[in-house]
């Protein structure tokens, strides 16, 4: 596996034995189909040279594990390839044993490879999960050699529910400015041996707004971000958010999602900053404690 500049922090991913760059992409935009083929290849090409590892996917990012299987041709040992599975397999009920199974082995072939680093369970209900029948063919393709670690991606009680089957090596969960419920569990995860991803690290970027933007994906977040009134210091928004994350004790990983190369560099340079001075970190944690300690995590 290429190496990380030393620059970009590489960490280990709990006790997988994989190595993970502290920043990751997120392919959600990657399978826009609006999306030129050209940009993202330009895209995914940047986000290695600038020492980036892990990409993350998922059955649902529209033809995103299609156009990375392409894409990964011949560079696919430089990556720590992530994707998420459960649900919409054509004349196959969601959330059952067959729907888990052929899910990964159709990942494999849009993904254009052997074996898949990291396969998560996406979303699922802590009911579910606590039958038994989506977690068996996930370890069943773990002992395969199709899968290198089981995971989970998802938040509150199903989250809680997971890390108590002892099953995953690794969970994704949403951890920023906005949305800390996650920090609950990290002690539990790091005992565990289980790894830890960020998802919407930035929380969308409510800073962008002016106004509340009703209806817009950030809408949630924005009023969180208002409500909790930040003072940033002297650190711009979204360095103060994307340190924040990559750098919270526990975290593994930081997964931003973007179609523009330049936004994922500005937060490549971010990271590579190291964690925020002790007095900002401790600002964020306790606002987030005394105004947004019962939010629940966003799903």
């Amino acid at each position: 596996m290429a190496a990380v500049p030393a620059s970009l922090p590489l960490r280990p991913l709990g006790r997988t034995g994989l190595q993970v760059s502290a920043l990751g992409l997120g392919a959600g935009q990657i399978g826009d189909p609006a999306l030129d083929e050209r940009e993202v290849a330009a895209l995914v090409d940047g986000a290695l040279d600038l020492g980036i590892n892990v990409i993350d996917a998922a059955r649902s990012y529209g033809c995103a594990e299609e156009r990375l299987g392409r894409l990964l041709r011949g560079r696919r040992d430089d990556v720590v390839l992530s994707t998420k599975v459960g649900y919409g397999i054509a004349g196959v009920p969601d959330w059952t044993a067959e729907a888990v199974a052929r899910g990964i082995d159709e990942a494999l072939v849009r993904l254009g490879t052997d074996v898949l680093d990291i396969v998560h369970l996406h979303s699922c209900a802590a009911d579910v999960l606590s039958a038994g029948d989506v977690v068996a063919p996930l370890e069943d393709a773990v002992r395969a050699g199709k899968v290198r670690v089981a995971a989970y991606s998802g938040d509150n009680r199903d989250l809680d529910v997971a890390l108590g089957l002892g099953v995953f090596g690794v969970v994704q969960t949403s951890l920023n400015l906005c949305d800390q419920r996650a920090a609950r569990v990290m002690d539990r995860a790091r005992r565990a041996g289980v790894a830890i991803i960020a998802k919407r690290p930035v929380a969308n970027a409510p800073w962008r707004f002016d106004a509340r933007p009703v209806g817009d994906e950030c809408e949630p977040y924005w009023l969180r971000w208002r409500g909790l009134g930040y003072d940033p210091g002297d650190v711009p928004w979204d360095e103060l958010a994307i340190r924040f994350a990559a750098h919270f004790p526990g975290v593994a990983t930081a997964v931003v999602g973007t179609r523009r190369l330049a936004h994922l560099r500005r937060n490549a340079e971010h990271v590579a900053r190291g964690p925020l001075p002790d007095e900002r970190f401790l600002h964020v944690r306790d606002r987030f404690n005394e105004r947004g300690y019962a939010w629940p995590g966003r799903v």
